[in-house]
């Protein structure tokens, strides 16, 4: 480990200790991981991992969350939260992550204080800073702690401290909820977005790494795949395509394209991962 790492390390231990007892915003991403793990390092029965369950979340993100918990003997809560019965969510305005981060993390502060947890800390890093992100003021409203962020943490800090810790899961690629595949003001529903799901699944299960599913149009029948570029000659091989095409389309999408850009992060309303 570098004499950099380790401060940084150092500081978020003592950062954690300061704090006292904390509930992790448990996404089951890169940086909530190495958070809880540290925390729970660091505080033993002072910690506890809060993971949401809800229309936004991938089943496998919160399968990865409740067995990274299990192996680390980190408590555990699963909470199932109706996001899209909190107001103005449904409609995915711009600030949407507002009102659904709100919505949640005061939910987890009261859930923490009744376990006598004094705070609720979430994984915002600082190449967070640069990002569109209405929710990170609603975690500031609630005075929600950020350590990896005080302590000067980016992604790639994440990754190297995690991987020098044998943190299973430290390249994987970074998450965001379901909502961020559809265009602001489109309306959410479960059906759409447990499509949108299986769609990445598959792909997922194709041997695809980072990727996204894009839905467009005005009835959302649209399907704009987004794949990293080293894998897209792959997807273009004519079984493949077929394939992903008929499959896609059985799911209900009309129309299935393409982005020969590739993925990118922030394509349409996307920051990053998040409870």
């Amino acid at each position: 480990m570098t004499n950099e790492l380790q401060a940084m390390y150092t500081a978020l231990q003592e950062r954690l200790r300061a704090l006292g007892s904390v509930a992790v915003a448990f996404s089951g991403g890169v940086d909530s991981t190495l958070l809880a793990k540290v925390a729970h390092d660091t505080l033993g029965d002072k910690c506890a991992a809060f993971t949401a369950s809800s229309d936004f979340v991938l089943e496998e993100d919160t399968a990865k969350a409740q067995a990274f918990c299990r192996q680390e003997g980190i408590a555990f809560e699963l909470i199932d939260f109706p996001i899209l019965d909190v107001p103005h969510v449904k409609e995915n305005p711009p600030d949407r992550c507002y009102y659904c981060k709100y919505a949640l993390f005061k939910h987890l502060k009261a859930m923490a204080g009744e376990k006598g947890l004094a705070y609720v800390v979430d994984g915002t890093n600082r190449d967070d800073d640069g990002d569109y992100r209405p929710g990170r003021t609603a975690l500031m409203e609630l005075h929600i702690e950020s350590p990896l962020h005080d302590c000067g943490f980016r992604k790639a800090d994440v990754r190297a401290l995690s991987k020098e810790l044998g943190v299973e899961g430290w390249d994987r690629p970074s998450s965001a909820c379901l909502a961020t595949r559809f265009a602001y003001g489109t309306h959410l529903t479960p059906e759409k977005l447990k499509t949108v799901e299986g769609a990445e699944e598959f792909l997922h299960q194709a041997g695809f790494s980072e990727l996204r599913v894009r839905v467009e149009g005005t009835k959302g029948t649209t399907a704009r795949i987004e794949l990293a570029p080293s894998e897209i000659d792959r997807f273009l091989e004519p079984s493949t395509r077929t394939s992903v095409e008929e499959t896609l389309r059985a799911m209900g999408y009309s129309h299935v394209a393409l982005d020969l850009t590739g993925y990118r992060r922030g394509s349409m309303n996307e920051g990053v991962e998040g409870i």
